[in-house]
């Protein structure tokens, strides 16, 4: 993706709506203390999270994306921002974790140590909130471009998603299939696994 499609892209989605996986695991969460964001973008849920009281700690690799959260959210010294990628960022302890769209970029040599750091700073009963990419989406294909946009993506199926889930309750879970256009108006089908689930004690 080209700097100037990175742009519209954070320009299209800095006032995306909330999703509704994420405002449901917020009236879950049993206090409004802490919240990590991975791959904050431009920082549509931050604000969300924000405005519901929390304590946010965001992440994202791309320097547009923190520049633009900088400038948004520099007043707030409730929000703590770090130019960072899922295997560096330095892990607070959370009440809540979300990975929207997020952690289908981190590489997959990384992901069980990923995995075993993000879900280690869960507090006992905090939530994960996040999706996959399942292997019928787009990003999956052999055809799909990882030149132009990412040079690598995660794939799991239903059983590795709930293998790595083995020791929380899965309050939400949601399996979507849609074809439509992405962002920055490309065709693109989504094969997405979407999860709301409390960390056990």
């Amino acid at each position: 993706m080209t700097t100037t499609e990175k742009s519209r892209y954070y320009d299209l989605t800095e006032h995306s709506a909330v999703r509704d996986d994420l405002r449901f695991a917020v009236t879950c969460v049993a206090k409004h203390g802490v919240v990590i964001d991975c791959g904050c973008g431009a920082g549509a849920d931050i604000a969300y999270l924000r405005a519901q009281g929390f304590t946010v700690h965001a992440f994202d690799i791309e320097s547009e994306a923190m520049a633009r959260c900088q400038t948004r959210f520099s007043h707030d010294p409730h929000v703590h921002l770090s130019q960072a990628s899922f295997s560096s960022f330095a892990y607070p302890q959370a009440d809540l974790i979300v990975a929207d769209a997020s952690l289908f970029f981190c590489p997959v040599a990384e992901f069980d140590r990923v995995w075993e750091r993000l879900t280690g700073a869960l507090l006992p009963d905090g939530l994960f909130c996040g999706s996959f990419v399942g292997p019928e989406d787009t990003m999956a294909s052999e055809h799909y471009s990882r030149d132009a946009y990412w040079p690598e993506v995660l794939v799991l199926d239903e059983t590795q998603i709930k293998h790595k889930l083995l020791g929380f309750d899965i309050l939400r879970w949601q399996e979507h299939r849609v074809s439509g256009e992405t962002a920055n108006g490309e065709p693109h089908h989504w094969h997405i696994f979407s999860v709301v689930a409390r960390k056990s004690n």
